[in-house]
């Protein structure tokens, strides 16, 4: 009942802000941000409320496409490394005085609890990290997760259960990534095991980052292997990992500068390109595999504005407006959530047909990539700039617009 009357109050202060806000256009930054609060909140309650307590496998609900029931098998792991993926950067903030920050203590400890029950081989919900292929995919975003927030997630972890982590993590060895992005997997666990472990395997991060560099398309754009397709990888796994992998070996110093520098100018490129898919009316094109990811389309351009990398023609508030807008739409499309408040197979609302063989409930948590700005303190440029129209809606009003260039090789 506790926890029913504080949401009900969270509810009202939304609604306060979001009404103070159209009358004080200096509050619209804050209107978003609480509005982005309440989308991760909705999303990662019933996740973290049941893992914290040992009961994700006992009260998940599991959708998956006909005939593919296996998938269950490996349907936890991603809904908690993924939520956690894209959750990280608000985590890290820490707790501190504010309304915001009490309700971030929460969750860091619903967060550190699921951790621990996860990696811990008595543990009820103990996830699997080795049966079949797809838990190294979610390991990587789990330990991409930890690399988002050490101070949050590692730091505060007891010794037996970062011992249980690293044991998680390192048995995915076993698992041999696919010829295209899965590579970055691989390389994602063992950037993460030299940072919190030390005890790393350097050849499977050079060949990830050695081939991804000969897959490089041109224009801020990889091939996913070999070929090129057109989907949004390069903002889902390619582009994200790639600057979390090699910041790692920067700080490390395993690689250099130069390197770093070359993924980030090419990641703030594909960020000036996603900003232009964003329509007037806060759409985008369903294009390629893993449309039941939603805004997690969105994970690249989210993360160069936490990162304060975004392209010098590009003002944070634009971005904020357009991803408030996409994030609006498809989370508000009915059907998105079902009656116990977990995400159903879809674009906009509930559409199973669009799914792949590889989608299942747990996949579905990748959206929160979305929201990494969140991460950005409610008092940066992010959230306190006045609305301010992107790029689709200026040149669609007949505003000015600067003419768009490619990225010279």
């Amino acid at each position: 009942m506790a926890g029913k009357k504080a949401s009900a109050a969270l509810l009202l202060l939304f609604f306060l802000l979001a009404q103070s806000a159209v009358s004080n256009p200096s509050q619209e930054g804050e209107r978003d941000r609480a509005y982005w609060l309440s989308v991760l909140r909705r999303i990662a309650d019933p996740v973290l409320d049941a893992l914290s307590r040992s009961q994700l496998k006992s009260r998940m609900s599991v959708e998956t496409l006909p005939g593919l029931e296996e998938r269950r098998a490996v349907t936890h792991l991603e809904a908690f490394g993924r939520l956690m993926a894209g959750m990280a950067p608000w985590l890290e903030l820490g707790p501190d005085g504010s309304d915001e920050g009490k309700i971030r203590q929460r969750y860091i400890e619903l967060a550190l609890k699921s951790l621990a029950n996860a990696v811990n081989p008595k543990s009820a919900d103990f996830m699997n990290f080795v049966e079949g292929s797809q838990p190294l995919v979610d390991a990587a975003f789990l330990a991409q997760a930890l690399i988002r927030a050490p101070r949050q997630l590692w730091d505060k972890l007891n010794k037996e259960t970062q011992s249980h982590l690293i044991d998680a993590l390192r048995s995915t060895r076993k698992i041999k990534p696919s010829f295209n992005n899965w590579l970055l997997f691989s390389a994602m666990i063992e950037a993460a095991l030299l940072k919190f472990d030390g005890r790393w395997d350097p050849m499977r991060v050079d060949y990830a980052l050695k081939q991804h560099e000969q897959w490089y398309k041109g224009d801020g754009v990889y091939g996913d292997g070999p070929e090129f397709h057109w989907d949004y990888y390069n903002s889902y796994v390619i582009q994200p990992m790639l600057v979390d992998i090699t910041r790692i070996l920067k700080d490390a110093g395993q690689t250099s500068e130069e390197q770093f520098l070359k993924v980030m100018v090419r990641a703030r490129r594909y960020a000036a390109i996603q900003e232009r898919l964003v329509s007037p009316e806060g759409t985008f094109p369903p294009l390629g595999r893993s449309l039941a990811y939603r805004f997690g389309a969105f994970q690249l351009l989210s993360q160069m504005a936490l990162m304060h990398e975004l392209p010098e023609e590009i003002q944070p508030a634009q971005v904020r407006c357009a991803l408030t807008a996409v994030i609006r739409r498809m989370t508000e499309a009915p059907g998105t959530f079902d009656e116990n408040g977990w995400l159903r197979i879809g674009f906009c609302g509930h559409q199973p047909s669009i799914a792949e063989g590889y989608i299942s409930t747990g996949s579905l948590y990748l959206c929160s990539a979305g929201l990494l700005a969140l991460g950005l303190p409610a008092d940066d440029i992010f959230w306190k700039s006045p609305a301010a129209d992107w790029t689709g809606k200026k040149i669609w009003s007949g505003q000015e617009v600067k003419a768009d260039h490619a990225l010279k090789n």
